[in-house]
């Protein structure tokens, strides 16, 4: 097995009404703001809201000008918040130092990045992952359709295996100041968690609901809000290696994101070709260089994939953004419950491997 602990392991989600989320979808809607005017719009946004207050700040160099303001607070309103917020921006242009090697189709930083995939799910990730984010769409969908109308936009989901089962659910979920904790309870392991389980795991699976037994304040009004704080919920949980880098607010110049892309893509397509049950892709550049410094893929039997992969797909940056059309206003909608295991996105696509 490549990730962690022999399948036990523990993941989370949380739902788009996280402060963190709030921040990474703000960040996403600005980029995607750009790429919609210039599609050549080179954006590095970062968001950080807390208690009333958005700060937004990076850098952008575009055709394009957005109203930062209009965004966030459009974005923070379809969440599901009702609150005006305070908004200031700072963004300036990119650094010419930078720029200079982006220009030539150099990455647009340094960085390692990891793509993982395994066949033990029709999304080729780990049950866990896929489980963890169904919950806290589930919580999200269950409040804006009305069917659970105590609900709140704040939530945060975890799913426990052990020796390969499901052992504990763990959810906590902001509410109305009026719900019985025990009510909350019920209408939870009722409605959300329990249609994503089988018969044998109601029977045996630990369910905690709301563990402090009150999550009135939430979003904003509880806690503060960062750009990649998630990263990874983003990705696969913990459960294998991560780089560092985050995804949201960055265009695909920034190798944080589109490495971690095409490194998904490969190793998702290598396993759909039979290559492993499960594979890991990693890759390393440097900033203004376009060839990367490492290639380098495994199965689960710790055999080596990397001459394949070199065979069948270019990992430079201009080369990534073409063949996964990363120029595109997509973004936003990877800024919650996952940016793999989508079908829509194009690094999700499967393809003939030669």
């Amino acid at each position: 097995m490549l990730y962690k602990h022999d399948n036990n392991y523990t993941v989370e989600s949380v739902t788009s009404g996280h402060p963190d989320k709030v921040c990474d979808q703000v960040s996403d809607a600005i980029l995607d703001a750009y790429l919609a005017i210039d599609p050549n719009s080179r954006v590095a946004v970062e968001t950080f809201g807390g208690h009333g207050k958005l700060v937004i700040g990076g850098e952008v160099t575009s055709k394009g000008k957005v109203d930062y303001t209009s965004i966030a607070q459009e974005v923070y309103k379809k969440i599901g918040y009702t609150d005006k917020l305070e908004i200031s921006a700072r963004i300036v242009t990119q650094s010419p130092d930078i720029a200079a090697g982006v220009d030539t189709g150099g990455a647009g930083d340094q960085g390692i990045m990891y793509g993982f995939a395994t066949d033990e799910t029709p999304e080729f990730l780990p049950k866990g992952v896929v489980l963890v984010h169904k919950l806290a769409k589930r919580l999200e969908e269950a409040r804006k359709s009305g069917e659970i109308s105590w609900l709140r936009p704040d939530g945060k989901t975890q799913v426990t295996y052990a020796d390969g089962k499901l052992h504990t659910v763990l959810i906590s979920t902001q509410h109305k100041p009026d719900i019985k904790p025990e009510e909350i309870r019920k209408e939870i392991t009722e409605k959300i968690i329990y249609p994503f389980l089988s018969e044998e795991e109601r029977k045996t699976v630990k369910i905690i609901v709301n563990p402090t037994g009150k999550f009135v304040a939430g979003g904003f009004e509880a806690d503060t809000g960062l750009t990649g704080r998630k990263i990874m919920v983003d990705t696969y949980g913990g459960i294998i290696p991560h780089g560092g880098g985050c995804f949201s607010g960055k265009d695909a110049t920034k190798v944080d994101r589109s490495g971690a892309y095409m490194a998904r893509f490969v190793a998702k397509n290598l396993v759909a070709s039979g290559y492993g049950k499960e594979v890991l892709v990693s890759v390393a550049y440097a900033i203004g260089m376009a060839e990367p410094l490492m290639i380098e893929a495994i199965n689960e039997e710790g055999k080596d994939l990397s001459e394949i992969v070199r065979k069948n797909f270019d990992f430079r940056p201009l080369a990534i953004i073409e063949r996964l059309g990363l120029r595109n206003p997509i973004y936003l909608q990877t800024a919650t419950y996952g940016h793999f295991g989508k079908e829509n996105l194009p690094w999700e696509k499967i393809e003939k491997i030669k």
